[in-house]
């Protein structure tokens, strides 16, 4: 079970309960939509959010995107807001799975798909059609993203011109990902190190 309160501090007001995310811009721009209520459970906030989407905006229009660790599926749905073909999020949490599907269905997003599951025990098998966009953003100073980036590289969940995009506690330097994978943008937020790279 990922121990949410150490991935984010808990920043919402207690009034917000699990809070709400806001899609930014694309088909669904303005809505918003519950977040499940988990201990230190966030979303990418929206003024990072927005300079990601920035940079992504050339790779976003048609593409299958892989969430890994999603949680609040903010990133996802931001894509497919955005004209995403189809998005698959990985999360373990029953809470947030079951918010995550309840989202989706009140959008009526039948391009996204949940998956219930532990991240890495699913990038552990195959895949058979690899992704174009792939967001990671796993739980804070658990040292899983070297292990997630390497499986990713190893069971084929990437072609020539796969874009990925990284957030980690910003300490996290240099990025421990596979050798070849080149950083094309990198800013912190607060304590927050967000990145692109071309897998």
């Amino acid at each position: 079970m990922h121990r949410w309160h150490e991935k984010h501090p808990v920043n919402l007001p207690p009034e917000a309960g699990g809070g709400q995310i806001r899609i930014i811009a694309g088909d669904w721009r303005g809505r918003k939509l519950p977040v499940a209520d988990l201990p230190g459970l966030r979303p990418t906030s929206d003024r990072v959010r927005e300079t990601v989407f920035n940079w992504l905006a050339p790779y976003i229009p048609g593409a299958r995107v892989l969430d890994c660790f999603s949680g609040t599926g903010a990133l996802s749905l931001e894509a497919l807001s955005r004209g995403a073909k189809e998005a698959v999020m990985l999360e373990m949490a029953t809470p947030a799975v079951k918010t995550l599907k309840s989202n989706l269905s009140l959008l009526k997003a039948d391009n996204g798909q949940v998956m219930g599951t532990n991240t890495l025990q699913f990038l552990s098998k195959p895949c058979p059609e690899p992704f174009d966009v792939i967001f990671l953003d796993p739980p804070f100073r658990q040292g899983m993203l070297e292990e997630t980036c390497r499986l990713l590289q190893d069971n084929g969940y990437l072609h020539e011109q796969t874009i990925l995009y990284i957030e980690v506690e910003k300490e996290l330097d240099p990025l421990p990902v596979p050798q070849g994978w080149q950083l094309l943008k990198s800013k912190q937020a607060g304590q927050v190190s967000f990145n692109l790279l071309s897998g």
